[in-house]
């Protein structure tokens, strides 16, 4: 695991300004504070820090192939890298290392671009061919590893994060007026824009090579859900489930540093441990966290009885509201863009107690994009099967229901009303996101005048139906999936593991959304996922015997975070101060009205923790107020 940059000249230049790729490594040096290297030439500076994983003594970046006519600077794990390397030998390739960054140069020099193919695992990695003056950057297929780049006048730059981009002072600050828009929608912001204009993200999956001042950009991979999917003997299928799963954690457990657990006390992360340790005869480490409080829900007995399931070696922590409180503005400073995940604040502290004790965490994220373990599918799954059955019975239905909804108080019942005679790719943004949200059904309330003419909310939700339009004709279950696969995934769950755990320089890995388990859940019939009212069926009796019934059975939690609690009691005055402050509504955005009327409200505290994280964004990364990270 490390961090990667680079700046390359757009054509043949008198020289790259290599201090400056020096500052920018140095800006990343969380991510990779054992070693550094630099590739120097005329037209091109590659950097790398490095977290060595793999290969301690000889894998230093950047590396080149035999006659060091092609450089490869490489963040992330290679998992089948022994396998390629075998076959690379084979071929008559001279390999100097034991690293797994050293079998892309080679597969470039075989394959060319379509060296991706080849690579199961997490990465983004810079290329420069010396031969043909080409850069070549890439992302894994699902996105685990970020990321950015920009073109500038005369030059493009790359790196892991932003904020070593912002170190060239000829990179503008200009924010997107747009993407603020479309993070409220979304409470994080999906596809390959940021908030900042002109920085970009390369999405996953896709490939961006310069060549003779020329930038192209080509998608590699995409998630392919079966037209007829795979409906035949459950036990078979689960069976095959068990040993791609059983053979997925054995290769991420290829380590030559010690390797942990991180356990939510839920399903999928007992299930990783339980394989874990079938992988290994050394005790196997797991960490936990709970919050100071008994009103709010704890965790931690469950993530007990998951260790004392395994034998794992078990370690626990406890975090406050003051804790909470202290890290907003490094966890912005962090994730470089206002992303609503509170979740984040607990993983940050609980990966600082794992990183005292081994260097690379396995967690049990991805199992309910993949295999559809979110409530919200079930839900909405039977309510696009309601509407199919009633036909041009399902508005008067809606009606109907909605009365009964506000006769009897249930929100659920008035929120589903509404969904009986709305299709449901003009509905469904993400796991997050609805057109029914506070911030979508409130903007000419919230927004200013002159913010509102800045943005079109339209433009915003374009990609989830640009989404919706590739799996046309596809189940309602798959095409929520396919959604949240290229949308909340990637810009939402990964960017928090990622970000929040190299700022302990600690790598997280994430078995279940290894490329092969999601082509293969992509290929299942909705039942296998969704059955009756139990979801990720066909991964829970996957499970059955291997974990406890006690976790098995429980309604899903992961981290707890009571953020709603602690923003109406001990940080009530700290969130009011900073959303109401002078500077905050200085920014143009909102009107202070709208904004009191939310702190005063109820039920909006992820609206409100949006809010604090996009200020708090401002302060950082515009106002220069970086001595507060």
């Amino acid at each position: 695991m490390c961090g990667i940059c680079g700046k390359v000249g757009l054509q043949a230049a008198p020289g790259v300004d290599t201090g400056l790729v020096r500052r920018m490594m140095k800006e990343l040096t969380h991510r990779g504070p054992d070693d550094d290297g630099i590739y120097i030439s005329p037209q091109a500076v590659l950097g790398q820090t490095r977290l060595s994983i793999i290969d301690l003594n000889t894998g230093k970046q950047p590396i080149a192939n035999e006659d060091g006519t092609v450089w490869v600077v490489f963040n992330g794990e290679i998992y089948n890298y022994q396998e390629l390397r075998k076959e690379l030998l084979g071929r008559g390739h001279r390999l100097a290392t034991q690293s797994d960054t050293e079998v892309i140069v080679h597969l470039y020099e075989d394959h060319g671009d379509d060296c991706v193919a080849w690579l199961r695992g997490m990465f983004a990695f810079a290329l420069w061919d010396t031969r043909k003056n080409r850069l070549l950057i890439a992302r894994d297929r699902v996105g685990i590893k970020p990321l950015y780049y920009t073109q500038t006048k005369d030059a493009l730059l790359f790196a892991s994060e932003i904020k070593s981009i912002l170190l060239d002072p000829s990179v503008p600050r200009d924010v997107n007026p747009q993407a603020i828009d479309r993070f409220l929608t979304f409470f994080y912001l999906p596809g390959a824009e940021t908030l900042l204009r002109g920085i970009q993200k390369l999405e996953p999956g896709h490939l961006l090579s310069l060549e003779g001042g020329r930038i192209q950009i080509r998608k590699y991979w995409d998630l392919q859900f079966a037209e007829t999917p795979v409906n035949g003997s459950f036990t078979a299928v689960k069976e095959e489930l068990v040993e791609l799963l059983r053979e997925t954690v054995r290769d991420h457990m290829i380590s030559d540093v010690p390797v942990g657990i991180l356990l939510s006390g839920g399903v999928d992360s007992t299930a990783m441990l339980g394989f874990a340790v079938e992988q290994t005869d050394k005790k196997v480490k797991s960490f936990t966290i709970g919050f100071e409080g008994e009103r709010f829900a704890d965790e931690r007995p469950f993530a007990r009885l998951a260790a004392e399931k395994h034998g794992s070696q078990h370690y626990e922590m406890t975090i406050r509201a003051k804790d909470f409180a202290d890290f907003l503005p490094k966890y912005v400073w962090h994730m470089e863009e206002p992303v609503c995940e509170p979740p984040a604040v607990a993983l940050y502290y609980v990966t600082k107690l794992a990183r005292e004790h081994v260097k690379v965490l396995i967690s049990g994220e991805g199992g309910d994009e993949a295999f559809a373990g979110y409530q919200n599918y079930r839900n909405l799954l039977w309510l696009e099967r309601l509407k199919a059955g009633m036909g041009t019975l399902a508005g008067p239905m809606g009606s109907v229901l909605g009365s009964v909804g506000r006769f009897t108080g249930s929100e659920r019942l008035t929120r589903y009303s509404r969904l009986m005679s709305v299709p449901l790719q003009r509905y469904y943004f993400s796991r997050t996101a609805s057109p029914y949200g506070y911030f979508n059904q409130n903007r000419d309330a919230l927004y200013s005048s002159g913010f509102r003419q800045a943005v079109n909310p339209n433009q915003s939700t374009e990609i989830v139906e640009a989404l919706f339009a590739r799996v046309a004709g596809r189940d309602p279950l798959s095409q929520m999936l396919y959604v949240d696969t290229k949308t909340w995934l990637p810009d939402d769950l990964l960017i928090k593991a990622d970000k929040i755990t190299m700022a302990n320089s600690l790598e997280l890995r994430v078995p279940l959304l290894d490329h092969k388990v999601l082509e293969f859940a992509a290929r299942l019939a909705p039942h296998y996922k969704v059955h009756g009212f139990t979801t990720k069926y066909i991964l829970k009796r996957a499970f059955d015997g291997r974990i406890p019934e006690a976790i098995l059975n429980r309604p899903k939690t992961g981290f707890p975070v009571p953020f709603e609690t602690w923003f109406r009691t001990d940080l009530n005055g700290h969130v009011r101060a900073l959303l109401t402050d002078r500077r905050t509504l200085e920014r143009g955005y909102f009107e202070k009205r709208a904004i009191e009327q939310l702190l005063n409200g109820n039920g909006c505290a992820s609206e409100l923790f949006c809010l604090v994280t996009l200020e708090l964004w401002h302060r950082l990364f515009l106002d220069g107020e970086r001595a507060a990270a």
